[in-house]
Order: structure tokens, then C-alpha cells, then sequence
């Protein structure tokens, strides 16, 4: 497994692009690898499904939701089914049959467009938050919500949430507003978080000069526990990407290199053995740091024409993919010939 790897800063140096796709007419807006790492499925804007296989690095098909649209793409229960949220009729998350191109149940209870899905390791409860301001917590097998938390505090303009499960499925954190991060115990959630805390508020004077300048800007737009459970990141739709510590909020790192003019929703992601975070940027390059240092190791132009939106690291295999309107599998190049691709 990746997990089992001790990344280094040359093994990070050494990821080059090893596979080019152009499969969408239009931005790719969310991709998920399969846990044993062998399959990428991606969504797209053009109401497009594509299922990449990850060891051969070819696509195996392709499907459409036109009626519905197609975002926040996650495989659940091996990679037979997938969840995905709406972009056209409604705003409900959907259970989609890939064998066959068929639906097996819709999740309806939000009424503005669902901005974050994730799915708790368990694979039978997931979490989605919604631009109405609410975040809901589902029973895979059941079509209602089985718990509804208000993201909106009592003062302050509205914003999206964020929220996303830890490593162990036992706890989920949400962010409000862009400042506010709550913890909850998915066994006791409907007694409210047992942790809240500002994370941004405790960065050192520099970084407090920043964060005023920015944080009526900045919204953020991703929030990715690293694979170890210790750390959070946080990714906006403005320049700057936060490390923090998981439960008590302390700030870590704060990396400001990332060009995003058109305030795009940018991600992040850690390498699997939490030792590096990647992200994308408004001008084409991804950009690698060091978690423990916050040293950016490197950075790399791509082939693509947008903003990298979305950013992964296989959970498997020793590669990542990014993607704006085509799709690039990266494998550590040595000597111009991929290294192996399946870890020990």
C-alpha cells in the first residue's frame, strides 16, 4: 500500500506526468480513486462519468447524467456504485448503478446546491453540506437525512460549509463560515461538537496581517484530514492554504504561493503517509510542500489550459492525478521510465 511508503523530497521531485487525458468537454469538478487504488472515476461539468483504470492508465467507459448534472463524484461499496450531487432539476444526492447507467435512490432535504459530500470509511453513512446553509448526515440505505446540523451562526453573513470525516469515520469536522471549525462525534452529534475553534485567530502577527486582508475574501472551500488523523488542511478560493492541528485548531503553516485570480474553489490533498501536501493553482502549476517544515519542496507547470481544481493522491498506487478540463496521471519518472507503479 502508498500508506506503507516513507515519501521523501526526491520521490516527490521525481512525479512527472505519465498519462494524458482528453476525454471532457468541459471542467472536470470532482474525481475519487477507489480504495484498493486500481480505478479513478471522475465528474464533469459537460453531465459526463468517466471510470479510468489506474493500472493499465486508460478509460474504460464513459456514462452521462444529462437529466441530473453530475458533481462530487464518490465511489461507495466497492466500485460498482457511485454517490453524486446534482447541478440540474434538484439538489438532491443521488445513488447511481454504474452496470447499467441506473439509479438506485435519491437523498433529498437540501434546497440550495450541495458543495461537499463525503463518505464515512464504514461506506453506509456519509456527510454533504449545502450553500442553504445546513449539513446533513445519511444512512446510505435511507432516503432521508438522519441528522441536520445549522451551519449558520447567530452573527455573520452566510458562506459555504465544509466538513469531512476523520481517517477512523468517528469524527467530522465542519467549517463555518470561513473561520469557525467544529468537531463532532458522529456517535453523539445531536448533542452538538465537542470542540470549536478559530483556527486562523492564533497564526503569529504576519500571518494575522494576512488573514485580515484576506479573510473577507477568502472562503474556504476544501477541509482534508491528513491519512495520520493529526492535521487539517484547509483549501480556499483565494491565495493561501492552512495546516492546522486537527483537535485543538493550532495553526501550522500557512502557504501563500498559489495564484488564484478568478477565485476558483481550489483542494488540497496529503501523500499517504501525511508527509506532504499537494495543490492546485489558478496558473496551471501544483505545488508541494513539506507538512512538517511547510517548505515547498516544488513546483510543476502541467498541461493544463485552467485552474487545478481537483487533486488526489491514490490511496495504492504510487501516482496522483490532477484535472481542469483533461485528466493527468503522475508516477514518479526516473530516467524517463515510470517507476513501479504498485507500492510493496
Amino acid at each position: 500500500m502508498a500508506s506503507e511508503i516513507k515519501f521523501t523530497q526526491d520521490t516527490m521531485k521525481q512525479f512527472n506526468v505519465a498519462k494524458s487525458f482528453a476525454v471532457n468537454k468541459d471542467r472536470i469538478n470532482a474525481m475519487n480513486f477507489s480504495l484498493d487504488g486500481e480505478t479513478l472515476v471522475s465528474s464533469s461539468d459537460d453531465d459526463s462519468i468517466v471510470i479510468y483504470d489506474c493500472k493499465e492508465g486508460e478509460t474504460k467507459r464513459t456514462l452521462f447524467s444529462k437529466k441530473y448534472g453530475v458533481d462530487l463524484i464518490h465511489f461507495i461499496h466497492g466500485t460498482e456504485q457511485v454517490l453524486h450531487g446534482s447541478t440540474k432539476v434538484d439538489d438532491s444526492v443521488r445513488l447511481l448503478q454504474l452496470e447499467g447507467n441506473k439509479y438506485i435512490r435519491y437523498y433529498s432535504g437540501h434546497t440550495k446546491r450541495v458543495v461537499s459530500l463525503s463518505i464515512a470509511p464504514t461506506e453506509e453513512t456519509f456527510l454533504t453540506s449545502s450553500v442553504d446553509n445546513t449539513l446533513r448526515l445519511w444512512d446510505v440505505r435511507i432516503p432521508t437525512a438522519q441528522g441536520l446540523l445549522n451551519a449558520q451562526t447567530t452573527s455573520g453573513p452566510a458562506s459555504r460549509p465544509v466538513a469531512n470525516f476523520d481517517p477512523e469515520g468517528v469524527v467530522f469536522a465542519v467549517g463555518v463560515q470561513s473561520s469557525l471549525i467544529k468537531l463532532f462525534d458522529i456517535r453523539h452529534f445531536d448533542k452538538g461538537p465537542f470542540a470549536t475553534f478559530r483556527p486562523l485567530d492564533n497564526n503569529d502577527s504576519n500571518d494575522k496581517q494576512a488573514t485580515n486582508t484576506n479573510q473577507s475574501i477568502e472562503q474556504w472551500t476544501h477541509l482534508k484530514f491528513s491519512p495520520d488523523g493529526k492535521m487539517i488542511c484547509i483549501a480556499t478560493n483565494g491565495t493561501s492554504l492552512h495546516l492546522i492541528e486537527a483537535f485543538q485548531g493550532l495553526p501550522i503553516h500557512r502557504f501563500n504561493d498559489i495564484v488564484n485570480d478568478r477565485k476558483e474553489p481550489l483542494q488540497c490533498c496529503f501523500s499517504p503517509d501525511s508527509s506532504y501536501i499537494l495543490c492546485g493553482s489558478g496558473d496551471n502549476r501544483i505545488l508541494i510542500y513539506k507538512a512538517e517544515s511547510g517548505e515547498k519542496v516544488i513546483e510543476k507547470q502541467t498541461e493544463h489550459n485552467g485552474a487545478i481544481q481537483c487533486i488526489q493522491f491514490n490511496p495504492a498506487f504510487l501516482m496522483f492525478a490532477t484535472a481542469h478540463n483533461n485528466m493527468l496521471f503522475w508516477l514518479p519518472i526516473i530516467d524517463s521510465q515510470p517507476a513501479d507503479e504498485l507500492s510493496s
